[in-house]
């Protein structure tokens, strides 16, 4: 005797709702757990970023009664010299806490996919250590080693009887700013190292073997094999080091506090002071604002060109 099919719709409920459904509580029961953490990034995310909108329209001390200029403020931020300076800074900051430190990961990235380097994980481990280290403490010790009297750098150059090139590193108008930027290469080229060696790990040794197969030498292979395969490694390590070149603050403040003059200026910068110092809360407002559509642009476009590479 054929049996006829039991359709969906025949099935009890109470079987449906048993072992036959999904487990879980349903979508709108998951939407719960996510009120706290919308609450909290509410409260101290999007209400303070509202207010430093509504704040960057007006001329405003902290103290008395603001005036409403409109969009004055953020023309400030292209018209004025000391604030299209400061991001002029913060672009070649860019080159020194990004760039340099991407292309120290890569060459040690190269190495470890062609060699076998013995206590490579020690070595990672000790050159990743500036990553955990305060930023205050990193600015206070290279304020030190800069020291125009009894500094490492000038006692050096002083004994190999290079006297001449000694100078004060952080009070020159011409060196000032690279001297701050090698801090920053010195702090980020632990976390691109670790990510892009990381990163070659993952490669399939085959590829490596094929190349070397075809006569492909160092530079080959690297071109060919590695750098490719690192496109996505290679757009978060400049993510990251680009935000962190844009929002500097600690090392800046900590060494030069944006001096000599305004050669080592920089926007996070010109926020603290404008904010607390000058009494310019909304131009502050407006500059701060202006520096994370800044950022957002950068890293949009960084992570959009590795993702048009990564689909050819």
């Amino acid at each position: 005797m054929a049996t006829r099919p039991v359709t969906v719709e025949e099935v009890p409920a109470a079987r449906v709702r048993g072992g036959d459904a999904p487990p879980g509580e349903p979508r709108r029961v998951g939407y719960l757990y996510l009120i706290p953490a919308l609450l909290i990034f509410g409260a101290f995310t999007l209400a303070p970023l509202i207010h430093a909108i509504w704040l960057s329209f007006f001329d405003w001390d902290g103290v008395t009664a603001g005036k409403w200029v409109g969009l004055s403020n953020y023309g400030d931020v292209f018209s004025d010299p000391e604030q299209r300076k400061a991001f002029g800074h913060a672009l070649l900051l860019i080159v020194f806490y990004a760039l340099l430190p991407t292309g120290i990961g890569l060459l040690l990235a190269g190495l470890v996919a062609r060699t076998q380097v013995r206590g490579f994980t020690f070595f990672r481990v000790v050159l990743f250590l500036p990553q955990v280290v305060a930023l205050v403490v990193v600015a206070v010790m290279w304020r030190m080693i800069y020291d125009p009297n009894n500094g490492p750098i000038n006692e050096a150059l002083r004994s190999l009887g290079l006297g001449g090139l000694a100078k004060s590193w952080l009070g020159d108008f011409t060196v000032a700013l690279p001297a701050v930027g090698l801090i920053g290469t010195w702090v980020m080229y632990g976390l691109c190292m670790v990510l892009l060696t990381a990163g070659v790990q993952k490669i399939p040794k085959s590829l490596y073997d094929a190349a070397r197969v075809d006569g492909a030498g160092p530079i080959r292979e690297f071109v060919a094999v590695t750098l490719p395969a690192l496109r996505g490694e290679i757009a978060v390590a400049l993510t990251l080091c680009t935000i962190q070149a844009l929002r500097n603050f600690d090392i800046i403040y900590n060494t030069t506090k944006g001096g000599p003059g305004d050669s080592t200026s920089v926007p996070a910068y010109q926020v603290y002071r404008r904010a607390f110092e000058t009494g310019q809360v909304g131009s502050a407002a407006a500059m701060g604002l202006t520096l994370a559509v800044v950022i957002f642009l950068l890293s949009t476009g960084i992570n959009a060109i590795a993702e048009r590479g990564s689909k050819r």
